[in-house]
């Protein structure tokens, strides 16, 4: 019996992390639905080169920080499964976008943490919600994390304490959505070079160093290496992994 191939809705996979997993999920014969906030340019490259490995791609713009266009998205990707794929449900949701922030706990203001707050952990919370109808059953959700849940370094109280909601709320939905078969999984990458933040970790020698020398494999990490653990935990070969913490750090602060 023809089946289709498996199709993944990766959110900020316009660069870094969100990038390397699209494009390794492509390569795997994975059909894409990819989003970007803002550079439709870098999000149109991830959708040729996906297309050249033969792999159906789609950018379509999104504010996870914006729960008010959840509706209008949610219906822009029924659309694009029944136009592009002639079905009506995907197979795996990476909650990958996030945006970057570093400031002392004391000089937080609220602005910064309700910023945090909607694009880290109420935009995942409930555009996971309004996609569960879209989500095949038997299907994966990976949402992205980060080491710094795990050990502290001064600047990251806010974006932290996000993550680790990230972490609980992981926990609740495999439990949740284990009738369905759905298994959900939580990924918390280590110090990565990317753009992220600045590009500090990548660009800053400095920065860079310290952390490598923390790392028992001698380097901080690279967007593949994220991007291949995602793709692993979406694997039917990781089936029996479910509600887990996956940290992907080279072996940080050990």
């Amino acid at each position: 019996m023809e089946t289709h191939p498996k199709t993944a809705l990766v959110t900020g996979a316009s660069r870094g992390l969100g990038r390397s997993t699209a494009l390794r999920l492509a390569a795997r014969g994975v059909d894409l639905i990819v989003t970007y906030h803002s550079d439709a340019v870098a999000a149109n490259y991830v959708v040729a080169v996906a297309k050249e490995y033969g792999s159906s791609a789609v950018a379509l713009p999104l504010d996870t920080g914006d729960v008010g266009c959840f509706d209008e998205f949610v219906a822009e990707v029924r659309r694009t499964l029944e136009q592009t794929r002639d079905c009506d449900s995907f197979d795996f949701l990476v909650n990958n976008a996030g945006i970057g922030f570093h400031a002392a706990f004391a000089d937080t203001t609220e602005n910064d943490f309700d910023q945090l707050m909607n694009v880290h952990f109420k935009g995942v919370y409930f555009l996971t919600q309004k996609l569960l109808p879209v989500l095949a059953n038997g299907g994966r959700i990976v949402n992205v994390s980060t080491g710094l849940t795990r050990f502290t370094m001064e600047g990251h109280s806010a974006y932290a304490s996000m993550k680790g909601a990230i972490e609980v709320l992981t926990r609740y939905l495999a439990a949740e959505l284990a009738p369905r078969g759905i298994r959900v999984n939580t990924v918390a990458p280590g110090p990565v070079a990317t753009d992220f933040s600045g590009g500090v970790v990548r660009d800053d020698e400095q920065v860079n160093g310290f952390l490598a020398a923390q790392t028992a494999l001698g380097r901080v990490g690279l967007p593949d290496d994220i991007g291949g653990v995602i793709c692993a935990l979406l694997s039917e070969d990781t089936g029996w992994i479910n509600g887990q913490r996956i940290e992907a750090s080279g072996g940080i602060f050990l």
